[in-house]
């Protein structure tokens, strides 16, 4: 009787341990599982800052203007945390695969913390002047620029992308730049540099002029000159305003047109703005030609004027003086006279009488008065 029971308790404790081992089992199971959804362990990060995507740059003179978005992402696709300099890489005729000896730093903006935790994006700008040796006459060649954003620890995940500018001189800005405002327009007038030698068809050099409204950035081309064996420059701008301050400007430029390749456009340094008030002081041209032709038989007597019309832009009209014999001239319009014509009823029969017309303009201005056309009434 015991040896059968003791064989139940065994068959029993048999029974709860294989159920343990199965429970055990698929626990295991469970945790694998999970796991393998997890992946590989990833390494740390280096916390390196993504390279910039965004570089421009623009040469004026021998200065070259860069232009970037500071990375706010790492290559981990984190937030940047410890941003330290950008340099400033250089090459020329050839594109950088390292930036060896840098032109240039910048080291990082004092809010960069709190843009990059914003979101907002952060400007960098770097301006680097060209060494006189890189800049020919009749250069083809051009300058390769990058730049190389480092974290903290002085590491970083390579160079931006590469923009490149020309290396072609261009002239240095006139320094006897002028503007006076006259009846034709605003002259403007400098001494420029006269080429030594013909330019090579590739190459065209000269001087812009440029004008702005007073209280106004946006500025408007007025004209060009292209340089050659002369020194001397002039160019009239008649396209602004009476009654307003304008600022002129002029600097030189270089156009290189490379086979294969979009035209490359440089400008020189500017001058100097010149401030001019464009008033109006100058009276219409004097008109010519005047005739007068009486007329009278068989209905009331008048005398016809008629004349060369002048041709100014601004002008309002005409006024007619008539003079009496030992008389003085007298206008007898009331308004300006609109057509270079007018007819004259006030005159009476045994009378001569001259008349002369002057061009008025919208501001006033009136011309000095005409040669007399003299005629009599019978």
């Amino acid at each position: 009787m015991t040896d059968v029971v003791c064989c139940f308790c065994m068959e029993l404790l048999q029974g709860k341990w294989l159920k343990a081992k199965l429970l055990l089992a698929a626990s295991a199971l469970a945790v694998l599982s999970s796991c393998a959804s997890i992946g590989p362990p990833m390494p740390p990060s280096l916390e390196l800052p993504h390279p910039a995507s965004d570089l421009r740059a623009v040469r004026k003179g021998d200065k070259v203007t860069l232009t970037w978005t500071i990375p706010a992402r790492t290559t981990y696709r984190q937030s940047v945390r410890y941003l330290g300099e950008t340099h400033i890489c250089r090459s020329v005729d050839a594109p950088l695969v390292t930036c060896g000896m840098p032109v240039g730093e910048v080291t990082p903006p004092a809010n960069f913390e709190n843009g990059s935790a914003g979101g907002k994006k952060l400007a960098a700008t770097f301006t680097d002047t060209l060494p006189p040796v890189l800049l020919q006459p009749s250069s083809t060649s051009s300058a390769t620029y990058a730049v190389e954003v480092f974290n903290r620890d002085a590491r970083s995940a390579g160079l931006s992308n590469q923009v490149q500018v020309s290396l072609a001189e261009v002239f240095a800005p006139p320094e006897d730049f002028r503007a006076r405002v006259t009846a034709q327009g605003v002259a403007l007038d400098w001494t420029g540099t006269r080429l030594s030698q013909p330019l090579p068809n590739f190459i065209r050099r000269g001087y812009r002029v440029y004008r702005r409204p007073e209280g106004s950035r946006q500025t408007l081309l007025v004209g060009e000159r292209d340089a050659g064996s002369e020194k001397q420059f002039s160019l009239t701008d008649q396209s602004f305003e009476w009654e307003k301050t304008y600022y002129y400007r002029c600097d030189s430029f270089t156009v290189v047109t490379k086979a294969g390749k979009p035209e490359v456009a440089l400008e020189g340094d500017d001058t100097p703005e010149v401030k001019v008030f464009a008033h109006d002081i100058f009276p219409p041209a004097v008109p010519s030609g005047v005739q007068a032709v009486f007329s009278g038989a068989g209905q009331r007597p008048f005398i016809d004027l008629v004349w060369a019309p002048v041709s100014d832009s601004d002008l309002d009209g005409y006024n007619i003086y008539r003079r009496e014999e030992n008389g003085a001239a007298v206008k007898i319009n009331s308004e300006p006279v609109k057509m270079p014509a007018f007819r004259d009823l006030q005159i009476a029969a045994g009378k001569t009488y001259s008349y002369s017309v002057s061009a008025v303009d919208f501001r006033g201005n009136e011309s000095a008065p005409s040669a007399e056309a003299s005629e009599s009434a019978p």
